[in-house]
């Protein structure tokens, strides 16, 4: 099971419409993804493919969590102050192919607000 989680920092505005229209993109692929078997997509990341995912990432804002195998980001909206992300996959106990996806479509939705 891929973890993800939103949270809002202190004083800022919940804009109820951004939140939601990020939050509709997001949860029907999570629910996909859960709903499914374990795929390859979920397993965990072999150490030079890692590396170079990572990578691609940090030039997107993303950053590697301390005592974590998990990647963090903050995005800053228009309507409100901004929302943590840290996404990692309990199942194989650390980053997986399946975080380095949703990441990346994270951006891309991001991108479109």
């Amino acid at each position: 099971m891929s973890g993800l989680m939103f949270s809002a920092m202190p004083g800022g505005s919940w804009p109820s419409s951004s939140l939601l229209r990020l939050s509709s993109l997001l949860l029907p692929l999570l629910r996909n993804n859960h709903a499914s078997k374990m795929s390859s997509d979920s397993h965990w990341l072999p150490a030079a493919d890692r590396d170079q995912q990572v990578m691609d990432l940090r030039a997107t804002g993303w950053v590697e969590v301390e005592e974590r195998d998990a990647i963090f980001k903050e995005l800053h909206f228009k309507t409100f102050n901004q929302v943590q992300i840290t996404l990692t996959t309990h199942d194989c106990g650390g980053l997986s192919k399946r975080d380095i996806k949703m990441a990346k479509f994270i951006d891309k939705i991001a991108l479109s607000m």
